[in-house]
């Protein structure tokens, strides 16, 4: 990045500007589309959203690559990742043909029930994962509702790290024929309203699945169905059917050191993609800011010379 730097005080703060983007395609390690209206397909061609300008998009193999070199396991059924292109927060998707999740249980959703096999999924989940990986869930940001309409699940929760920085973890899945789409937003807890607002006003709003893959397709006759309903989605998709017989939290002992380490896994590898993301913005601002000092530091004293000792003009 030495020639950023060296070439935007040279160019000046309008320079400066316009490749603050720059440190997004500079790291080399995916390949990224950048948004200038047009519409772009997530992998298995099950929805496509509209890349708006200032956006990035990096497919679901280059989204994988992400999350290990971030210290992150990717599930495997990663479909693509949109972001800013300053990195401020990060939305993820993934699609699971899970089968066609009935919405039955819709008026027997137990938030408090939820959360407490979260924290004790997580619990389990730490035991597999290194000490700099770490998270605890701390409660809900917003607690399961379901949009019977538009036939989506959203949750949000609240976590912090080993070092006790806060984090924000929002979860929206969008129920498909025969399965379902996650979008999973990962941000600055201090920001997260506004990260939401702009999350769904510029990307999920443009969210479209396909013809013949929405929910209102599902046909009975044909299509799989799936052992579980809405409780066990917001569970992470584990196989809940037996939820009701053995209890969540003795689920979540049972299930979630399967799923849910996937699933923490992969946010802390995205929350080091964010945060790294941030950093590398954060430190080459700074750089050339004091590189840019540092020349007119030595213009001013260039010009309080003497006319003798004043360098002649090419």
């Amino acid at each position: 990045m030495k020639w950023f730097k060296k070439t935007a005080v040279i160019m000046g703060c309008a320079a400066l500007l316009m490749t603050g983007s720059m440190p997004a395609h500079a790291e080399g390690t995916a390949n990224y589309t950048v948004g200038a209206g047009q519409a772009v397909e997530l992998d298995q061609g099950i929805a496509t959203v509209t890349l708006k300008k200032g956006m990035e998009y990096i497919n679901g193999t280059q989204t994988k690559v992400l999350i290990t070199k971030n210290g992150g396991k990717p599930s495997g059924s990663e479909i693509g990742t949109v972001m800013p292109e300053d990195g401020r927060w990060v939305l993820y998707f993934k699609y699971s043909d899970s089968g066609h999740i009935k919405d039955s249980d819709k008026n027997e959703i137990d938030a408090d029930e939820l959360l407490q096999s979260y924290k004790d999924g997580q619990e389990e989940a730490n035991k597999e994962m290194t000490p700099e990986n770490h998270l605890f869930v701390d409660g809900w940001d917003v607690a399961p509702k379901y949009d019977e309409t538009a036939r989506r699940v959203v949750w949000s929760l609240l976590l912090h790290d080993k070092d006790n920085a806060s984090m924000v973890n929002y979860n929206e899945r969008i129920l498909t024929r025969e399965g379902y789409v996650s979008a999973i937003l990962v941000c600055d807890p201090k920001k997260v309203e506004a990260s939401r607002k702009e999350m769904n006003d510029l990307v999920l709003s443009t969210l479209k699945i396909k013809e013949g893959k929405r929910y209102e397709d599902f046909n009975e006759s044909t299509d799989k169905v799936a052992e579980y309903g809405l409780a066990g989605l917001i569970l992470g998709g584990a196989g809940v059917a037996v939820a009701k017989k053995v209890g969540l939290i003795a689920l979540a002992l049972g299930l979630f050191k399967k799923f849910w380490i996937v699933i923490v896994a992969v946010i802390a590898g995205l929350w080091k993609l964010l945060t790294g993301k941030k950093r590398n913005k954060e430190q080459e601002e700074e750089d050339v800011q004091s590189a840019a000092g540092d020349e007119q530091s030595a213009s001013q004293q260039s010009s309080q010379q003497p006319p003798s000792q004043q360098p002649p003009m090419s």
